[in-house]
């Protein structure tokens, strides 16, 4: 298997030509590892150690074949041979010189799509380019042309742009130059200019009529010499100082291809689309009802602590106890915050279930009902049950077993007290009024002390399944009596080893212990209502799989395979542009 590790140039003293080698071997086995992308494998650059090869760009009659003859300094049939003004190249041809190989490219803007394809394959087989133009100037199409192969090619620092044809008449050197370097933009300090006139070169060299002097002119004004200078600088490095970044260059550019491989459309492109519309719907409602989640579980804490702070504040600086109606109130507050959290997150919940309804019909599965067994703290005294009155020892065991076995059971311990102690009967007597007098506390408690059947019989959104999971307003008491069950307590809550506390320190002990509550209730809301909506949302994918999966499937593909093309692309353009941001 490849190493996928990414390449170091610092690390290496191989430089280029030790790295490119390494990302050409990962690009293969990335580009095997699927069938869109294989067909591009044999178009990755490979050792090569021929000689390096010079591909001359340009339209059709700009001249390239006439700086071939130039360069090679041909005799005058050689040349006509060579030079036609038509456009007959049609295929990449290669002539040696100096130890590498010119390749005469087709020419470009001739209205002929084969040469273009052919030229384009030339380019990227390339490892020098040298760009031809004329006195004339490049119009639009030809200058992008020319940028192409100078920024996104990377031929930036391997190339020479020609500017033949110069001695025509009516040719202002310093006016066409001027102009070819507006045309370049921000390569044009970066690419030598040469201004040439091939054909004056090769009449020079082959024209007997002409005195030594003459030809000597007309070489060095046809610019030849300097251009095949600037050739012999750009090459003296050798294949192993010039090719490695050809080869990182063309390497970037079979990925680039590589990418659009993964573009999809069709049949592919819909089911992509689709399960990315369900994921996103499926998304949005989770989201709706997580926020919901937070907020309503807030809410709850909030109400929590606010009642903790209505009971300290409630508490008498005579006796130091709470009061029986603050109690109560805060017993009231506590349930209906409770009732009002399941109401609104059961209500977004159903909101999630309709949207996905609406988009997807009756194949979403019907929510299960949401039970919010509150996790009742055990209420802890902290007196000793020494020197304490029988009601006061009753209400505070009451306190507790309400908190431990339930609120199923807390009025037959109230009617104990009533039955053992007058003044225990009427603070019995009045809490057990609070519970009857309301429909939840009717619900939970009836004459044989058990939860109700009504409750049973329940049935939320119609669905019976759940019905008998759905007796959680008895739960809602039971967690309200253990929260205020140190209220409850009377004197012996604010007693400190026999000893009256301070009224500041039983407010602060009762705000801590709602607050307590507060923190708790919050985090057990948010992680059972995460918990309930998680198990809903696995059956509703799983019931949209049909809908998603062929997507999916083509999505992690198509991610896994850009991703690594992406990586070998970013590394690739480390070594070609090391200085690039």
């Amino acid at each position: 298997m490849t190493d996928s590790s990414p390449v170091d140039a610092s690390e290496s003293d191989g430089g280029l030509n030790a790295l490119v080698p390494v990302l050409i071997a990962r690009a293969e086995s990335a580009l095997s590892a699927h069938p869109r992308t294989r067909g591009l494998i044999a178009s990755l650059p490979h050792a090569d150690t021929s000689p390096l090869r010079i591909g001359l760009l340009g339209p059709y009659s700009a001249g390239k074949s006439m700086l071939i003859a130039a360069l090679r300094r041909l005799p005058s049939a050689d040349v006509e041979e060579l030079v036609d003004a038509a456009p007959k190249t049609n295929e990449a041809t290669p002539h040696p010189w100096n130890g590498v190989t010119l390749v005469d490219l087709p020419g470009t803007l001739s209205g002929n799509d084969e040469h273009s394809a052919v030229a384009r394959r030339g380019v990227r087989s390339a490892d020098a380019l040298m760009i031809v133009t004329t006195s004339e100037l490049p119009g639009e199409a030809e200058t992008r042309a020319i940028l192409q192969a100078l920024d996104a090619d990377g031929f930036a620092d391997r190339s020479v742009v020609v500017v033949n044809k110069m001695n025509a008449e009516n040719s202002d050197r310093a006016v066409i130059l001027d102009e070819i370097r507006k045309r370049l933009g921000p390569f044009a300090d970066r690419v030598p200019i040469v201004p040439t006139d091939a054909r004056d070169y090769v009449d020079a060299i082959n024209d007997t009529e002409l005195t030594a002097a003459q030809r000597e002119l007309l070489v060095a004004e046809s610019g030849v010499d300097a251009l095949a200078a600037e050739l012999r600088r750009i090459i003296a490095p050798g294949v192993g100082g010039v090719r490695p970044k050809a080869q990182a260059c063309e390497l970037l550019r079979v990925l680039a291809d590589a990418e659009r491989k993964w573009v999809l459309d069709g049949e592919e492109l819909s089911a992509t689309e689709t399960a990315k519309k369900v994921e996103e719907t499926i998304s949005q409602a989770k989201e709706s009802v997580l926020s919901a989640l937070e907020r309503e579980s807030d809410v709850v804490a909030s109400k929590i602590t606010t009642a903790g702070g209505r009971a300290a504040a409630g508490l008498s600086e005579k006796d130091g106890v709470v009061p029986v109606d603050v109690a109560r109130a805060v017993r009231e507050e506590l349930v209906l915050a409770s009732t009002d959290f399941d109401a609104k997150f059961s209500s977004t919940m159903r909101t999630a279930f309709d949207s996905l309804v609406a988009e997807y019909g009756t194949g979403v599965p019907e929510l299960e009902g949401w039970v919010n067994d509150l996790d009742s703290p055990e209420a802890t005294i902290g007196a000793s049950p020494d020197d304490t009155s029988p009601f006061e020892r009753a209400v505070r065991e009451a306190a507790e077993k309400a908190a431990k076995a339930g609120a199923t059971k807390f009025h037959e311990w109230i009617g104990k007290i009533a039955a053992d102690d007058s003044e225990s009967g009427d603070t019995a007597s009045t809490i057990a009024t609070w519970l009857n007098e309301r429909r939840a506390g009717q619900k939970v408690l009836d004459a044989g002390g058990k939860i109700t059947a009504g409750v049973g019989k329940f049935k939320p959104w119609g669905k019976g399944k759940a019905a008998e999971k759905v007796a959680s307003t008895a739960v809602k008491v039971q967690w309200a009596l253990a929260v205020v069950g140190p209220l409850m307590d009377l004197k012996s809550v604010a007693q400190d080893q026999g000893k009256w506390a301070a009224i500041k320190k039983h407010r602060k002990m009762i705000g801590d212990h709602f607050d307590e509550e507060a923190r708790r209730q919050r985090t057990s809301l948010i992680d059972a209502g995460e918990q309930h909506l998680s198990e809903w949302i696995a059956k509703v994918e799983q019931s949209l799989n049909g809908l998603t999966k062929q997507g999916a499937e083509i999505s992690a593909e198509r991610e896994t395979a850009l991703e690594e093309i992406k990586s070998l692309h970013d590394e690739a353009e480390k070594l070609v542009r090391p200085d690039a941001g």
